[in-house]
């Protein structure tokens, strides 16, 4: 499970799908040169000992990958990578923004929002095709981020929709097929097979046995972008509408069955793609670097009376602390108070306010339906969920058991689980309706947005 702040190995247990092992380590950004680019090496054998260390202690019987969108690969002929994986913060693309803007197609096309840096893959491939004359010629296969770790497990090239579809400008949600930029960026012929997310790509390769002492015959699942393995067990389910908020880094709402609404690109809307290719109309923003950037290393933590003083005196915080991405993008993070008055766990509780206030404007603009289901890191904050409960007027749950989400609904693509079986463990998220003291605060943070 490569996240972009941390990547981690767990053994999940399907029988009860739960994680019974994990091991961790940050996900390293080198600086260069030639650009900044992730340590693909680093965390390869990070892999590699984090699997021959779980599977002596827990016996692993098959390997699912996930990970987190914007990113792809460019393998050379032999296999090994063209150039290095570039961050999709780096913002080199951007000095070739209005060239990339007159070749990509259209939100109508793609439902993939223009954004900064290198949060299209596609402006990546470009800046890295302009920068680099010979690498178009050097670049043999492209590979979507997750199904790159399961070539290097398996040895089969692949790529996969819910990657494909997380805002590259290289898919076409509607017609399910690729973008007319492939063309255009020369990569016709060069796209691996799209293969679908629980296929299995076949075992290991006898490298990876040896380091691992993993069985040859070990599968290796093709895998999956890692808001839609989120997604994954509640699709299982088959509830008509229901929405999946998953946190981390990136903080992002994805509504099924919801409401038929226009989606505005700039305001970070977009058209996922979920395991099963169906088109998911869907939000972010960067919560979760939010949260560390406003907490300054604070305790994250706050009492029932703290919570109630931030309520109470109305200390709010209006967004965005991160204004390259999410729904209010371009516009100035501003507290309602002296940010420096704020004592003891106030700004938990209000930093937790915001976050929960700024989800909840990004499930009204997909057209959110249903209970909220919430997974990832912010399932342990609970000022966060019943601010969530609050101000969407709907059921918020947590799923029971995972505190990622995401390592279980990879595991799931390797356990031919279907509708009929999969029966979801949620809880509720606040056990109680919230008060009237909460929808005032977010009635009033919300017309606060609008007066800006």
């Amino acid at each position: 499970d490569i996240g972009k702040t941390n990547a981690k190995v767990a053994v999940v247990d399907l029988a009860s799908e739960r994680e019974v092992g994990v091991l961790t380590r940050p996900n390293t950004v080198l600086a260069g040169p030639p650009y900044p680019h992730f340590d693909i090496e680093g965390l390869w054998s990070f892999i590699c000992r984090a699997l021959g260390e779980l599977h002596r202690e827990h016996t692993i019987d098959a390997l699912s990958v996930t990970a987190h969108g914007a990113s792809g690969v460019l393998l050379a002929e032999g296999g090994d990578l063209a150039a290095p994986v570039i961050d999709y913060e780096f913002a080199g693309p951007d000095t070739l923004a209005q060239d990339y803007d007159a070749i990509r197609p259209d939100f109508a096309e793609t439902g993939s929002p223009r954004l900064g840096m290198g949060l299209n893959v596609g402006a990546q491939l470009y800046w890295q095709f302009k920068s680099d004359p010979d690498l178009a010629a050097r670049a043999h296969t492209f590979l979507t981020y997750p199904q790159y770790w399961s070539y290097r497990l398996s040895g089969v090239k692949a790529n996969e929709v819910t990657s494909l579809g997380c805002h590259t400008d290289l898919w076409n949600p509607h017609e399910n097929r690729f973008s007319s930029l492939v063309e255009r960026l020369g990569l016709s012929g060069k796209m691996a097979p799209v293969q679908p997310a629980n296929a299995c790509l076949g075992g290991v390769l006898p490298e990876v046995a040896e380091v691992t002492g993993l069985p040859l015959s070990t599968p290796v699942y093709c895998g999956l972008h890692d808001s839609n393995a989120s997604l994954f067990p509640h699709l299982l389910k088959g509830e008509a509408s229901f929405s999946v908020v998953s946190t981390g880094t990136w903080v992002i709402a994805l509504a099924i069955g919801g409401k038929s609404v226009s989606l505005n690109p700039s305001r970070d809307t977009l058209v996922n793609v979920n395991a099963f290719g169906d088109p998911v109309p869907s939000a972010r923003f960067m919560g979760g670097r939010e949260f560390d950037r406003l907490m300054h290393q604070a305790e994250p933590s706050c009492t029932d009376s703290e919570a109630e003083a931030v309520i109470r005196r109305q200390i709010m915080l209006f967004p965005a602390v991160e204004s390259q991405s999410g729904p209010f993008q371009g516009q100035a993070a501003r507290w309602t108070i002296d940010e420096a008055e704020l004592r003891g766990g106030e700004r938990f509780a209000a930093v937790s306010f915001y976050l929960a206030l700024v989800t909840s404007e990004m499930l009204a603009m997909i057209g959110a339906r249903g209970p909220v289901v919430v997974e990832g890191p912010f399932t342990r904050n609970p000022q966060f969920l019943k601010m969530l409960e609050a101000a969407t007027g709907r059921p918020v749950t947590t799923s029971k058991a995972s505190a990622t989400g995401t390592s279980i609904g990879a595991a799931l693509l390797a356990s031919g689980a279907g509708k009929d079986r999969h029966q979801g463990q949620h809880v509720s998220a606040t056990g109680k309706a919230p008060g009237p003291e909460l929808e005032t605060y977010a009635h009033l943070w919300r017309k606060g947005i609008s007066s800006t």
